[in-house]
């Protein structure tokens, strides 16, 4: 079945770090680009960070620029979040998510809704103690 698989959030202590991975299958997420979003209680989704497929060029939210790294494997079709200096503010939801004729580039990945993305990991929980 095609679908997004996603791991690695967990318990951390504020100023830890945690690696989320998103892998897919039944199609290669090398040639898709793919955002990071999350989602605390009571909150909106927010988008976190989102990585090429064309150029690999990455983008980050201000709230985790220089915290937070996406890079990708081809090797193994799978794309990372790597979340340093995690904060209590982090503690969320962690999604990924991709579209097979959207998502070449990440052109206007954190202004679409939900519904306008073709393909969304299951969620994987991050919480950071104070």
């Amino acid at each position: 079945q095609v679908q997004l698989v996603e791991s690695g959030g967990g318990l951390v202590h504020s100023g830890g770090s945690l690696k989320l991975s998103c892998a897919a299958s039944g199609f290669t997420l090398n040639y898709f680009a793919v955002g990071w979003f999350r989602q605390a209680p009571g909150k909106e989704r927010e988008g976190v960070s989102c990585i090429s497929a064309t150029d690999e060029s990455t983008y980050y939210d201000d709230s985790v620029r220089g915290r937070f790294t996406v890079s990708r494997d081809k090797a193994t079709n799978t794309v990372y979040l790597q979340m340093n200096n995690l904060k209590p503010e982090d503690t969320a939801v962690y999604y990924c998510a991709t579209d097979r004729i959207l998502m070449l580039t990440c052109a206007g990945w954190n202004s679409r809704g939900v519904s306008e993305y073709e393909f969304w990991g299951q969620g994987t929980q991050v919480t950071v103690s104070s």
